[in-house]
């Protein structure tokens, strides 16, 4: 027998060598010896820098051993590795198991054991939080649920960007995300976050520590209301206490979620988080929920459908709301031949290359958009709010289709309003127009006024300024490079208002702050994005993300690119950077207001993105563009492109 080894190193020193991963499965207490093979390449030969194990809890029936695919790396930092003292035998290597391993192997599974095997049970993939003092036993079972491979987390520098992350996630796949935070200031920084979920109707997760229940209402240190500070933004908030149903308390929680389309928040105590349940079983969707699936009344859609067969202009126009029915909105927008213009916040959800697609409506928008609106005969909204910066006009004959009762002639009457999800009540109008049409082809008047814009654009970006860069030419170039099924992130102020009447989306998704329109949200959301990109089977697996915000906006979290660093998230981030908060400027110079506190003081951001450790670019003319964005988007890791504009070119 061989003499044994010291205590074994973290391949990340010795990146030659080949990693395997163990999954526990024994419950005996005490010490243990594993042993097992290590394949070489036929040299024969082992030596300690070689061999490393991680423990993973794992409740399948035999171990299992995965091996990373070759040249893999162990980063310590990232993901801490338990080691163990190795010696090599004729047969093999043997690894004794000690005490770091009993803890592992002896864990009895606890109230928050079971409810994040609840909330994985529910669809939840993807965690964003911080670790702290008064969650660490709701932490150490997401932990557990990670390692077992069934969620990932991640790790932030602010909560607020953890809430954003997890807001944009819910915009973009339909299905929420959880945020993770300790009671007090942890918790009221997710709110502006959560906020943000709730008015566009994204669903989300929050999880929030709380003081221990022999102390709540006694002003502990970090005490806070937390179902009072919650009320307002939350579908549904539940506190946990020691006899709670803590699987039917989750269940609630991503039920409310899904089906509200809104914020759920449950408030963890600290002593309850690690009450010992050995045998209270998780909870599992199956009868628990229904499809939307709502069919309209027969009454609205036959008045519905007289409309739309007199109507010789019809246009639709499309919301957020109609985010995953944009198949059978389009269908009928073909049957019709009629234009399909979009709000703000839609924008993207039909392509600006599509023949009937006519680009964003209202002031961030395209005055292809407003010209056929006012051409218009006959509106049919679909998943619209009708709020004051929609551009909807309310002068107009209008067909109002949404799956909220409430939104239905929310902001003024309209003459036939549907009550429906929006992708069957767009079927049925499909399948039952009948018989000769009113309707007029609008094609080719769209060409053309497409024509006349694409003009204006090229005029535009002619303009010149002692600033920097036409915003005009930061998204022509963004429209040439950037990949038709990106996902696009964009934060607030004169950035995205250029963003909207600029950039020519093919097949990319759009994610913004809507309503709240809260500045500090496009990195955060990008991240969010991000993570559904990661998911193996997912529409948006392998698709790029690009982030675009202001020097102002990246201001507010610009440590998450740290954040993204260390997960190795491939971000690409556009950076306008025109040393002030540009629309705030133009509103003090419309209201005839002193031009007064709005400059902003910047470092060189791409300098800071290098020194995080992502690829930065600094852009101050536009014949630089091209290269500077295609280097960006080819990086495998974070990028940042700033380009230094001109705040009165946009």
């Amino acid at each position: 027998m061989l003499p044994s080894f010291d205590r074994v190193h973290s391949l990340s020193t010795e990146p030659g060598g080949a990693l395997f991963r163990w999954a526990p499965l024994s419950s005996q207490a005490g010490r243990h010896e594993l042993v097992f093979v290590l394949t070489d390449g036929g040299s024969g030969e082992y030596d300690r820098e070689t061999v490393s194990i991680e423990v993973l809890p794992s409740e399948d029936a035999a171990p299992v051993f995965v091996r990373p695919g070759a040249g893999g790396t162990y980063d310590l930092e990232r993901e801490p590795c338990v080691t163990f003292d190795v010696e090599v035998r004729d047969d093999g290597v043997y690894v004794a198991l000690d005490a770091a391993l009993d803890d592992a192997l002896s864990h009895v599974r606890t109230a928050t054991d079971v409810m994040a095997e609840t909330m994985v049970a529910w669809g939840v993939r993807w965690v964003f939080g911080m670790v702290g003092h008064s969650n660490l036993g709701l932490a150490d079972a997401i932990r557990r649920r990670a390692s077992a491979g069934e969620l990932h987390y991640v790790g932030i520098r602010h909560e607020g960007a953890a809430s954003f992350a997890a807001s944009a996630y819910g915009k973009l796949t339909g299905r929420p995300a959880a945020c993770l935070s300790i009671a007090g200031p942890g918790a009221t920084n997710l709110l502006t976050g959560l906020w943000d979920a709730h008015v566009d109707r994204a669903p989300v997760l929050a999880l929030t520590g709380q003081v221990p229940t022999a102390l709540v209402g006694r002003g502990a240190f970090q005490e806070v209301d937390l179902s009072a500070a919650f009320g307002g933004v939350a579908v549904h908030t539940a506190t946990t206490y020691p006899h709670s149903d803590f699987a039917e308390l989750m269940t609630l929680a991503c039920k409310n979620a899904i089906l509200k389309r809104g914020v759920s928040h449950l408030v963890f105590p600290d002593d309850v988080q690690t009450l010992e349940l050995p045998d209270a079983p998780a909870s599992r969707p199956e009868g628990r929920v229904t499809p939307l699936d709502i069919t309209p009344p027969e009454s609205a859609v036959t008045e519905a459908l007289a409309r739309l067969q007199e109507a010789k202009r019809p246009v639709i126009v499309v919301g957020h709301g109609a985010a995953f029915a944009m198949d059978d909105i389009i269908a009928l927008a073909e049957a019709l031949d009629c234009p399909v213009i979009t709000t703000f916040k839609a924008k993207g959800l039909i392509g600006d290359d599509h023949p009937l697609g006519c680009g964003v409506l209202g002031r961030s928008g395209t005055p292809i958009a407003s010209w056929f609106m006012n051409e218009a005969d006959l509106l049919v909204v679909f998943g619209a709010s009708f709020s004051n910066h929609t551009g909807i006009t309310s002068k107009l004959p209008t067909i109002q289709v949404d799956y909220e009762a409430m939104a239905l002639g929310r902001f003024h009457a309209v003459d036939v309003p549907v009550w429906g999800e929006v992708g069957v009540t767009a079927r049925l109008l499909r399948e039952r127009l009948g018989g000769e049409l009113a309707a007029e082809s609008q094609r080719d008047e769209i060409a053309s006024r497409w024509a006349l814009w694409r003009d204006e654009k090229r005029r535009r970006a002619s303009e010149t300024g002692e600033g920097g860069v036409h915003s005009v030419s930061v998204f022509d170039a963004m429209t040439r490079l950037v990949p038709d099924d990106a996902i696009l992130a964009v934060d607030v102020g004169n950035n995205t208002y250029s963003f909207g009447r600029y950039f020519e989306c093919k097949a990319q998704r759009v994610l913004m702050s809507g309503y709240l329109g809260s500045i500090g949200f496009g990195y955060p959301a990008a991240m969010g994005a991000w993570a559904a990109t990661q998911e193996a089977g997912s529409p948006f697996h392998g698709r790029k993300v690009v982030a675009i915000t202001g020097d102002g906006g990246f201001g507010q979290y610009m440590g998450e690119l740290n954040t993204a660093v260390k997960y190795g998230m491939n971000i690409t981030h556009v950076l306008l950077n025109n040393a002030e908060l540009g629309k705030i400027s133009k509103e003090q110079r419309a209201g005839r207001w002193d031009v007064w506190e709005t400059s902003l003081r910047n470092p060189d951001f791409a300098r800071y993105a290098e020194l995080c450790g992502a690829l930065g670019v600094r852009v101050t003319k536009a014949e630089a563009l091209d290269a500077a964005l295609e280097a960006a988007l080819a990086h495998p890791g974070p990028s940042l492109v700033e380009v230094v504009t001109d705040p009165m070119l946009i």
